[in-house]
């Protein structure tokens, strides 16, 4: 009987379905390091811009700064339109998609009509993304000032979704009754206005909150009622001076109507 060689496992020969899923892992071991390189770029990418803004950040800054050579910068990354546009696709819900915020989404509030969940959760969600994320802020204000593409870029994809949205669903609850007959632009400019003021407030230009500090639910809370009390149909719930009533307004009104008629 001839003796049959002894083999080691060290040099026995991979199966191979093992050298396949080897290759597949290493495979995929390699593109997640592409994805978070890729990430890595961004991410300095949008601090370098919000702090040195467009004009003064080189593209050989950021390779310096996420410690890669010029050239993986363009390989991830092949012209600056595509920088821009994944800024602002890691960046979304800071331009108020509709459908990107905690708990109760916009859109739910919208499909129950329930007009102070749209505007408070909203209102809700942008001032904790801008508090969270004020390089966003900073960044925007550069694009703005330097007129850059990314600010033309940020209203197209961003903003205009905003008041398209928010928009027509003024327009359906006004055709309804439940809101009075306002320019639905001018309702999303005003309601915008407040959130967005006060998050520059705080993140740029008062950190500290001497001049008004609130939790961002209050600013919330506080800033649909102001809304509401404006555009409902029923008016009953304007906001008046304190200790003044509707009836008594009216009436002072009235009487010096009369007045004026008698001079």
């Amino acid at each position: 009987m001839s003796k049959q060689p002894i083999t080691s496992e060290s040099n026995a020969l991979i199966p191979p379905t093992a050298a396949v899923a080897s290759t597949a892992n290493a495979s995929a071991t390699a593109r997640m390091a592409g994805e978070e390189r890729r990430l890595q770029i961004l991410l300095v990418a949008i601090s370098l811009f919000a702090r040195k803004g467009f004009r003064g950040t080189t593209t050989k800054e950021i390779a310096q700064a996420a410690g890669v050579s010029e050239a993986m910068v363009f390989r991830h990354f092949a012209t600056k339109e595509e920088l821009y546009s994944a800024i602002l696709d890691h960046k979304a819900c800071a331009g108020g998609n509709l459908d990107l915020c905690e708990g109760e989404t916009v859109s739910a509030a919208i499909l129950r009509k329930d007009d102070r969940a749209v505007f408070e959760s909203l209102a809700l969600a942008l001032l904790q993304h801008h508090e969270h994320d004020t390089e966003f802020l900073g960044l925007l204000t550069y694009a703005a000032l330097e007129r850059h593409q990314l600010a033309q870029m940020f209203w197209e994809r961003n903003v205009q979704q905003v008041y398209e949205q928010l928009g027509a669903y003024i327009r359906e609850r006004q055709r309804e009754g439940a809101l009075r007959e306002i320019e639905p632009r001018i309702v999303v400019r005003a309601f915008l206005g407040m959130v967005i003021h006060h998050s520059l407030n705080n993140s740029l230009w008062d950190p500290t909150r001497r001049l008004l500090d609130i939790s961002n639910e209050q600013a919330a809370r506080e800033f649909t009622s102001l809304l509401l009390s404006g555009i409902t149909a029923d008016n009953t719930n304007a906001i008046l001076p304190k200790g003044t009533r509707s009836g008594k307004v009216g009436r002072v009104q009235k009487g010096t109507a009369k007045k004026k008629q008698t001079k």
